[in-house]
């Protein structure tokens, strides 16, 4: 019996093992075969490279040869074909991103992502990045506009043929909804968001108000970006509370800046001058350029543009190259208003009441009700006290900024694209409004030049933006701007050089104000300290200085904090990293175990001393790095300062937060200190937008891991972090070298890679380039590779 029984229990369990083992292999089936499905699919959404394509819009044939790291050049043969085919081409390799980049300029995309966008749609239609680019349009010439609409129906007959194929990108499909018709004017608002991107200091000034409220005039000063000579006018009454945070507005990085640099033939191997270029912006996937060639008989030119933009914004063509930094100057200034009792429009203006402009900005939300929402406009520009919290009823803030005004970018980067010498560049410069960017160039002929161009304000009796200033006072409007021709300048200079690093670029001297707030000067500062030191410069040195990953920072204070610790009372892990830093040869390099000590240092001496200022409140403060270092300078020299003595001054907040990054450090990476690594922190992502949806999405989207990278904010190699996590997600997002004595030969590193679709071969190819600093080269003249033929 029991036999039989066991017998029995061994037929079941193996008629279950058996079922289980189908019913894996079907379920491994279904997956195998949905995987095929989905890659089959994925594959047709490709951008095509080869063959030929019917589009209607054109005039005449138009080639685009591919090469082989996904850059195309467009061969047309008249303007209105150039540009159809620019925008048919970026389409096909960026469309979702580009679609993505009108909504967010716009404030549109809670249309497509429901409740969760309310807030930033809200504040963007506030801004009114999309009614900027509508006054903008009406002052564009003819032939700029028929560049808009050309590129407009390039766009929408790709739209029109993936609709129709069904091979809209994915991103499409899985957020469900369909691109509309692009527009010319969806290209000038996503210029307008790349000003918003590059800011101004309107944060800095809320900031420095803030601090005047809740710290005495001495403490506050301490950390306002320039220390006023003369005490700016303060109003003792609080107008408005900038009290806890900026609750729903959005803080572009500080300083999105860049490196950009000129050497004139009189210091490079070749004889010519050489330009290199790389621009800090936001890391993601995709890029926020991509990278084109554009041809007909009347102009042949090379470089990089946003998606969803025509023509080339930096780059070069046969005669001339160019790049730009961020010139942070002060363009935006808040407006303290007084509003009327008991009306939501009108305000004090010179002892009268004047009337503001209310404007419908309806937002329609997926999955729920259209939102009737209004926003104020008064005479110097929208109210933004909805984003600050606890701003009062009858007083508010308003911004005035360059970029909201009628501007004409478009206009210069299309006469740029066809300069041949530094008079006809600087022409097209004049077109340059917003934002206002420090320009380097080089031309075969020998010329090396500098500018720093656009609109930037002229304020009254001195005024320089570092506080919200009275709006209903005349005294404090703008005066206009500083003249064209008194910009600041150099053409050809002695030292053979011309670099920025959004360092200070004007002297006292200088007639005009400029701005308050500068980046740290140690990019600039190695920079020049290589550019200085060689006498034959080549290409591969000055890509060698793009990826530099030396700390000019560290090199500054790290001997000094060595010597007030020296002779202290320190514990054994103390003493054991304090050798280590004396040891160091102050490079950044991912390997090495002295940049996370001195990161997570300097990290942590300026959570001690700011610790009475909330983290919300933080975020507004624009200057903190150069604020820091200022503070620690002084020290230094045996100056006092109320932001350290409250802690026990200078030596004892460097040894209370060494013993804090420290023990935070052991805790993460193990009690050897000398087997730390900076690369264990701080590693690169170029993060999908999709990709923190779902992990799912995030394995499609990103299926490379952060990548362990030198560099950090400071050094030429920029690689700035999020200080939780270590990840890199704003550093060089392009990288541009070029050699005037072959002109149409670039080299470019544009990561992760050209194409938007995650089945591309140009998806992510270029990351680990970035990475190691491996560039591709470009030629103007002699391209190979793919060739599509668009016909009409």
């Amino acid at each position: 019996m029991e036999e039989r029984m066991e017998e029995k229990t061994i037929k079941q369990t193996r008629k279950k093992t058996k079922l289980t083992i189908i019913i894996i292999g079907m379920i491994t089936l279904i997956l195998v075969i949905a995987f095929f499905v989905v890659t089959v699919y994925l594959d047709r959404l490709v951008e095509k490279t080869e063959g030929s394509i019917q589009l209607s819009v054109l005039k005449q044939k138009v080639d685009v040869i591919t090469d082989a790291n996904g850059v195309p050049k467009i061969q047309a043969q008249n303007e209105h074909d150039l540009y159809a085919a620019q925008g048919y081409v970026q389409a096909q390799y960026r469309l979702f991103q580009m679609e993505m980049s009108r909504r967010q300029a716009s404030g549109t995309i809670s249309e497509v992502a429901g409740e969760a966008a309310v807030d930033q749609d809200k504040y963007f239609r506030t801004l009114g990045l999309r009614r900027a680019a509508e006054k903008s349009y009406d002052l564009y010439s003819d032939e700029a506009k028929e560049v808009l609409e050309a590129f407009a129906k390039g766009v929408n007959a790709y739209m029109q043929q993936a609709k129709e194929d069904n091979t809209l990108p994915i991103e499409f499909k899985l957020m469900g909804f369909e691109p509309e018709k692009w527009t010319p004017l969806d290209s000038l608002t996503i210029g307008k968001y790349m000003a918003f991107d590059l800011g101004g200091h309107w944060e800095q000034q809320a900031f420095n108000y803030y601090l005047l409220q809740q710290f005495g005039e001495e403490k506050a000063y301490e950390l306002f970006p320039s220390y006023p000579q003369e005490k700016p006018v303060i109003m003792k009454e609080k107008y408005v509370s900038v009290k806890d945070k900026l609750s729903q507005a959005i803080i572009p990085p500080a300083f999105n800046g860049s490196n950009n640099w000129v050497v004139s033939g009189e210091k490079t191997a070749s004889g010519f001058p050489m330009l290199a270029n790389d621009p800090h912006l936001g890391l993601a996937t995709p890029s926020i350029w991509i990278q084109m060639q554009l041809q007909t008989e009347t102009q042949q030119v090379s470089g990089v543009i946003f998606a969803g933009v025509p023509g080339i914004i930096l780059g070069h063509n046969e005669q001339i190259a160019w790049g730009v930094t961020n010139t942070g100057p002060d363009v935006q200034q808040l407006y303290l208003e007084k509003r009327k009792p008991y009306s939501k429009a009108t305000f004090l203006f010179e002892g009268e009441w004047e009337k503001a402009s209310i404007i419908q900005e309806p937002i329609a939300v997926k999955d729920g009700a259209t939102i009737d929402y209004e926003v104020v406009e008064t005479r110097h520009g929208p109210v933004i006290s909805e984003f600050v919290e606890d701003s009062g009823e009858e007083n508010v803030l308003s911004l005035k900024w360059t970029a909201l005004e009628a501007t004409t970018e478009l206009e210069a980067i299309l006469q740029i694209n066809k300069a041949k010498n530094w008079e006809s560049f600087e022409k097209g410069l004049e077109k340059f409004l917003a934002p206002a960017q420090n320009f380097v160039f080089a031309s075969k002929s020998g010329t090396i030049a500098y500018k720093a161009n656009g609109n930037i304000p002229v304020y009254e009796n001195g005024k320089d933006a570092l506080l919200p200033l009275p709006g209903w006072q005349r005294e404090n409007e703008w005066r206009g701007y500083i003249p064209f021709d008194e910009l600041p300048i150099m053409i050809n200079p002695e030292k053979g050089y011309i670099a920025t690093a959004n360092n200070k670029i004007t002297t006292e001297d200088y007639p005009y104000h400029i701005s308050n707030v500068w980046a740290q000067p140690y990019r600039y500062e190695r920079i020049a300290e290589v550019l200085e030191s060689v006498e034959e410069i080549t290409v591969q040195g000055m890509q060698d200085l793009q990826m530099d990953s030396f700390n000019m920072q560290a090199k500054e204070l790290t001997p000094s904090f060595l010597q007030l610790l020296e002779g202290g009372k320190l514990s054994k892990q103390a003493t054991e990293a304090l050798c280590l830093l004396d040891e160091w040869d102050y490079k950044d390099d991912a390997s090495a175990s002295q940049p996370l000590l001195f990161h997570h240092w300097h990290k942590n001496i300026e959570k001690t001393i700011y610790q009475e200022i909330p983290d919300s409140m933080l975020d507004l403060f624009k200057g903190k790095g150069q604020s820091t270092d200022t503070l620690l300078r002084k020290a230094i020299k045996g100056e006092p300062s109320a932001w350290l003595e409250t802690y026990g001054g200078l030596q004892q907040v460097l040894l209370d937060s060494l013993q804090q990054s420290i023990t935070e450090l052991e805790e993460k990476y193990g009690e050897t200190i000398s087997e730390w690594k900076w690369g264990d922190y701080h590693r690169v992502y170029f993060e999908h937008p999709l990709s923190n949806v779902h992990p799912v999405l995030e394995y499609i989207f990103n299926q490379e891991g952060p990548i362990l990278v030198d560099g950090s904010s400071v050094t030429p190699m920029a690689a700035s972090f999020e200080e939780e996590t270590g990840i890199v997600d704003h550093g060089a997002s392009w990288r541009f070298v070029i050699d005037m004595a072959t002109p149409s030969k670039g080299y470019h590193i544009v990561s992760p890679g050209q194409s938007g679709h995650v089945k591309s071969r140009w998806y992510q190819d270029q990351l680990p380039d970035w990475v190691k600093g491996n560039y591709h080269t470009t030629y103007l003249d002699s391209m190979t590779g793919e060739q599509l033929t668009l016909y009409p």
